[in-house]
């Protein structure tokens, strides 16, 4: 008995031992020695995505004998189902399974995809026979091109489970809060972007060369092989990564604000938001770096957090169907705030939807050579734009950031908002430079008699294209960069992974929407001036093409100002740690 009664005091004190037990085990998780495997991991995958991705177009014109059109259709379509993918995969991600799950799971589809989309490569069966000549080819055979969009397709799921992940993931391990972000001298966005770079940067140098000078088997095989390897990589930093837990269902929540809202139509809110429903135990799983305060905006919503007829008088969870916390309707408020900002994304993915399997055909056609003996891959031009992509970074972080600062007195040096529409303007003059470099191109083809000759080499250096390239480096830097930030720090911290989802969904419409315009243009400018012909791009008007990309990105750009203009950033209760003898003080200050 008196073993027993020892037992009971061991476990009237076992609840207390075990809350240190875990925030201590929870302390020693994540930091910074995490992040070189995610980083590694991340690197590896966008290695793999670019060196199959990047000449595609040459794959597909050159191994599959398919008319440009065509081909950049696919390439085009596959860009915009990779991008509506992410949606599902932060859908369950952020609702049960968790980013590290959904990474798993979505790396091995990933995998499979690679070594399908390598096997038709190696297997003679499985493309066209050669056609040099580039003339009355023979194109790939329905069985071909099924297997081809077999691979693409689990490629397309694959990046569903990683793309709205990783970078959600890495910043997991680190201290994201506003109060952590200020007081670091460098910026998590940045620095991940800029790693990523130097990964796409050998991908367009050693696999683009491989591709084109040695074989696609190879080519398409090193992707393969450093995917897989990165996967291991991965599940060696397993022990030591911060998993958050999800949150439950975001939809669920956001329809539950609705319908609550909705079911109070009649009900007038009160003007002292403080009378508000607030349930700080409820949203602790959803609001772990601090609750939502209270916005004025949308105020119709407001209702559903309106108490009535007892309903939160029990010591029992109220009915979400009918009563919604402060925290969860501004949750849904914060989501409708950042929609108009987002869809500006949209257009100027559509813009660049075909840009660079454009440019990989202009390159081809053009004078390649370093040297006597080597000549530049025309899919590796891309390196320019990625190593403006990397420089430009570094200037952003160490120059223009400092330089901002003393006249803005912000951290940040800008806003996101501010960046983000520098982007949009570099953008605007890369479209404006590429429509005045391929006039120049087409010109010195008319007076050399070569607009009849699909397969002549056009007397005009290719570092031509190279102003273009730099400037639309310099809108990943400020437009691209800036909207992760945005979407990262503007949505709710239980729904990152559905708004980071939602860049990849401006992508997939932005690419469908691409394919939808060049289809539109191939076909309706008619058999002899066709815009975008199938074989000869000497005999085309691209120029053209990229003029009224221009005045899209312009109508674009006046439409991004004024919800730019108009937008309310969201105020946060900042939660801050402190050490404490019981090791879980928590103290709050609020953030606007």
């Amino acid at each position: 008995m008196e073993f027993q009664d020892n037992s009971k005091s061991h476990e009237a004190e076992k609840p207390e031992e075990v809350k240190i037990k875990e925030y201590d085990k929870r302390k020693k998780l994540g930091g910074m020695r995490t992040i070189p495997f995610i980083l590694v991991t991340e690197a590896c995958d966008r290695f793999s995505t670019i060196g199959f991705h990047v000449n595609m177009i040459t794959y597909l014109t050159q191994q599959l004998n398919l008319p440009l059109v065509k081909a950049s259709n696919i390439v085009s379509n596959f860009d915009g189902t990779a991008s509506l993918t992410p949606l599902i995969g932060a859908l369950i991600a952020d609702s049960f399974a968790g980013r590290f799950w959904t990474i798993i799971v979505g790396s091995i589809i990933y995998e499979l995809g690679l070594i399908s989309i390598t096997t038709t490569a190696l297997l003679k069966s499985l493309h066209p026979p050669p056609c040099p000549s580039l003339v009355d080819c023979k194109e790939a055979s329905g069985i071909q091109l099924s297997t081809l969009y077999l691979s693409l397709l689990l490629l397309a799921v694959g990046l569903g489970g990683t793309r709205p992940c990783v970078m959600n993931y890495a910043a997991d391990q680190v201290d994201m809060s506003k109060s952590s972000v200020e007081s670091r001298t460098w910026n998590f966005f940045n620095w991940y972007y800029f790693s990523l770079g130097f990964a796409r940067l050998t991908a367009v140098t050693i696999v683009v060369y491989v591709q084109d000078n040695v074989s696609w088997g190879w080519g398409l095989g090193i992707p393969t092989i450093t995917m897989a390897a990165a996967f291991m990589v991965f599940l060696c930093g397993s022990p030591l990564y911060k998993k958050v837990k999800p949150g439950g269902s975001p939809l669920v929540r956001v329809i539950q604000v609705i319908v609550a809202a909705i079911r109070k139509r009649k009900i007038v809110a009160p003007e002292d938001p403080s009378l508000l429903y607030q349930n700080q135990e409820l949203d602790s799983a959803i609001s772990v770096h601090g609750r939502l305060l209270h916005t004025t905006q949308f105020k119709w919503l407001d209702k559903a957090a309106v108490v009535k007829n007892g309903e939160a008088a029990h010591p029992t969870p109220p009915n979400l169907w009918k009563l919604a916390t402060v925290h969860r309707v501004e949750e849904l408020k914060s989501f409708l705030r950042l929609l108009p900002v987002w869809a500006a994304g949209i257009l100027l993915v559509t813009a660049n939807s075909h840009s660079n399997s454009f440019n990989t055909q202009q390159a081809r056609t053009m004078d390649r050579h370093l040297s006597s003996s080597f000549q530049i891959p025309p899919a590796s031009m891309s390196f320019f734009g990625i190593v403006t992509v990397i420089i430009g970074l570094a200037l952003y972080e160490r120059l223009f950031v400092p330089f901002a600062r003393r006249f803005t007195k912000k951290s940040a040096g800008i806003t996101y908002l501010q960046r983000m529409g520098i982007g949009l303007l570099f953008n605007i003059l890369s479209s404006v430079v590429a429509a005045l470099v391929e006039k120049k191109r087409r010109t010195v083809a008319e007076n050399h008699n070569l607009v009849d000759n699909p397969k002549a080499i056009v007397p005009i250096s290719v570092f031509w294209l190279v102003p273009q390239l730099s400037l639309h480096g310099m809108t990943e830097v400020f437009m691209v960069v800036g909207q992760l930030e945005f979407l990262y720090d503007q949505s709710p911290e239980s729904m990152r992974s559905i708004v980071l989802g939602l860049f990849w969904i401006a992508n997939s419409v932005g690419n469908y929407l691409g394919t939808f315009m060049v289809s539109l243009i191939h076909q309706y400018t008619g058999h002899k001036n066709n815009w975008l012909p199938d074989r000869n791009l000497n005999k085309g008007k691209l120029d053209y093409y990229y003029w009224l990309v221009t005045g899209i990105q312009a109508v674009n750009f006046v439409y991004f100002v004024i919800c730019a203009w108009c937008y309310s950033y969201k105020p946060l209760e900042d939660v801050m740690e402190e050490d404490s003898e019981d090791g879980a003080e928590l103290t709050t200050a609020e953030k606007v």
